[in-house]
């Protein structure tokens, strides 16, 4: 396969493109509905790997008919031209952040970046890092104080991915 055969600003040969996650930029140039930013300072575990595509699934079966999804099927990636892309940054063990493309206000990242958590700069107090990457997940899929009932009930469907931890509240927390 030559360059011009993989058009995609995600990394060709990175493990998590098996798993249909892609590995780009903070700021992606495709419309992917999440991604794994290849800047990050530690690699998601398997468990996180599987939880990203997951997200990724979740999104599919949301937003999708059958038609469009056998069209993403095609693709090595699911790209939509009205997916809000989420990219997702991990800092750290347990420690994790997202950030919308279409952002253009506001942190980069959410958690904020850890240097600035607790300082004046951390705008957003009651999402203060770290936070595992499900926290980060479930705050993706919050509209006012708890993750939407769609979400939860994705999570307690597909335990591969968000295994049941004991003293937790919700499928797939760590904490």
């Amino acid at each position: 396969m030559t360059t011009t055969d993989w058009p995609y600003d995600a990394d060709r040969d990175d493990p998590l493109t098996e798993l249909r996650i892609p590995v780009t930029s903070f700021s992606p140039n495709w419309k992917y509905t999440a991604t794994f930013d290849r800047e990050s300072e530690a690699r998601p575990t398997d468990l996180e790997a599987r939880q990203l595509a997951s997200f990724i699934d979740e999104y599919r079966e949301q937003w999708f008919n059958e038609t469009w999804k056998a069209k993403l099927a095609e693709r090595p990636f699911d790209i939509d031209s009205g997916t809000p892309t989420k990219i997702f940054h991990k800092w750290a063990d347990d420690d994790w952040s997202y950030r919308v493309v279409s952002w253009t206000r506001g942190p980069v990242w959410v958690p904020v970046f850890p240097r600035l958590r607790g300082t004046d700069l951390d705008d957003r107090p009651n999402w203060a890092g770290p936070m595992t990457l499900v926290e980060v997940m479930d705050r993706t899929h919050t509209v006012s104080d708890e993750p939407m009932k769609r979400w939860v009930e994705w999570k307690s469907t597909h335990p591969e991915a968000f295994p049941r931890m004991e003293n937790s509240g919700t499928a797939g927390e760590h904490r």
